[in-house]
């Protein structure tokens, strides 16, 4: 299910022995003119899975979504990003230079990161409590927001680290969840996002396939 601001679904079909990514499968292939015919399994049309979701629809997760406008409309990969940590009931906890918000709407754009693996799940039932008792701690406090040094990052991590100092866990610094977490996903959106431009901007966006050795081209839910 698309949340309320996605953008259109993006199909990849085969043809002149190119990739064609559109945003649907036209009838006459834009290179050569030609119907659009599968008639070979692998020449079928798959649709690309979009990397952002309804931040409101996940529980227990880290989200990542631009301060101002979507990431498909206003974000141009250099705008500022805001991050938030939702409740068991969809609610974005995150820290502003008003202090920590509780947002109910906002973020059905956004890049989510589920935060209870598996041998975590016992916290699903005390998740609530632990995130409204952090944030009410004084170090959330409007006036203690600091854009550069103590800000929405600041408060998920510490958020993260406190629950898994709760589990016996050993923290994580700002670095390693980056690189850890959060880098493969925006990766894979800001891929996805110049992809979709491209397809505004043209009608279409042509790749060509892997060669062979080098392993099979981009599949089902992948860009």
């Amino acid at each position: 299910m698309q949340c309320p601001e996605a953008g259109k679904p993006i199909i990849k079909f085969n043809h002149c022995q190119k990739y064609v990514y559109s945003f649907g499968v036209p009838r006459r292939c834009p290179l050569c003119g030609q119907d659009v015919g599968s008639r070979r399994l692998e020449e079928a049309p798959v649709s690309i899975s979009e990397p952002f979701t309804n931040g409101h629809r996940e529980k227990c997760s880290f989200l990542l979504r631009p301060t101002r406008g979507t990431f498909l409309r206003e974000y141009d990969g250099r705008s500022d990003l805001h991050v938030g940590i939702t409740s068991t009931g969809g609610v974005v906890y995150n820290y502003t230079v008003h202090g920590v918000q509780r947002d109910e709407v906002g973020w059905e754009q956004s890049v989510s990161i589920p935060l209870l693996q598996p041998g975590l799940f016992g916290l699903l039932d005390q998740w609530d409590k632990y995130l409204q008792d952090f944030s009410a701690m004084g170090a959330w406090l409007p006036h203690r927001y600091e854009e550069d040094h103590h800000n929405c990052y600041s408060y998920a991590l510490a958020f993260i680290n406190c629950v898994l100092a709760t589990e016996g866990e050993e923290p994580l610094d700002r670095e390693e969840f980056t690189e850890r977490f959060v880098v493969p996903r925006a990766r894979r959106a800001s891929k996805y996002i110049m992809l979709y431009h491209a397809i505004e901007e043209q009608g279409f966006y042509v790749t060509d396939p892997p060669s062979p050795q080098a392993g099979p081209g981009p599949g089902s839910g992948s860009c």
